[in-house]
């Protein structure tokens, strides 16, 4: 019986060595980006930087630093629990321990636009429920742990509020900017001037 030889082409040693795929049949590589959660949230949504969300945000922070505005404490949640902190022999056996509980949606009316982004990505936020949940185990007593639950959430929004914001420019780094300006294009001018002069004075060689 007679078998048909095959022919081949000539690189087919190159060619088998290497796998070949069909445009039609090439695999597909699935790719994805991944980043950070914080990174992710900071991101600042357009329109947030405008000259007036800033003011109301440098506002709202300078008042929050001053103590003059406060988070209600009605759209709080104060549980209490065993502490495992300090308290001698009672440590195990008075509720002493306290956690706050602010579910966002209660709390992001109350601060301003600029910083939702960044307190939602807080580590202070529970993802899944959304709620920024606070502790304190610090004393024996409850009603002292409640307040500095307090005191950590006004710290809390008083770091994402530094590290958010942006401070006003002074007149005097203004005033610094504008000569830095004027000494660059200044020194571009008296380049491009220079520059011209040597050609010019090329062509003058040339047609002597």
């Amino acid at each position: 019986m007679a078998h048909a030889r095959l022919s081949l082409p000539r690189n087919f040693h190159r060619v088998s060595l290497a796998c070949y795929y069909p445009p039609s049949s090439r695999p597909t590589v699935a790719t994805r980006t991944f980043a950070s959660r914080r990174a992710a949230a900071i991101s600042t949504p357009s329109g947030l930087d405008s000259d007036h969300h800033l003011s109301a945000a440098r506002e709202w922070a300078a008042r929050l630093n001053s103590k003059a505005i406060t988070i209600p404490r009605d759209i709080c949640e104060i549980s209490f629990s065993r502490s495992s902190g300090p308290g001698g022999q009672n440590v195990n056996k008075v509720n002493s321990k306290a956690t706050l509980r602010v579910p966002l949606k209660s709390l992001l009316p109350f601060v301003p636009e600029l910083l939702h982004a960044p307190l939602q990505a807080s580590r202070y936020v529970a993802a899944k429920s959304q709620i920024l949940v606070i502790q304190s185990d610090e004393s024996r007593r409850q009603t002292a742990n409640v307040e500095a639950c307090y005191d950590k959430l006004h710290q809390v929004l008083k770091s994402i509020a530094e590290d958010t914001i942006p401070g006003e420019t002074s007149q005097e780094q203004r005033d610094k900017v504008q000569k830095l300006k004027k000494a660059a294009n200044e020194a571009r001018i008296k380049s491009k001037k220079l520059h011209s002069s040597k050609k010019s004075s090329r062509r003058g060689s040339y047609d002597d």
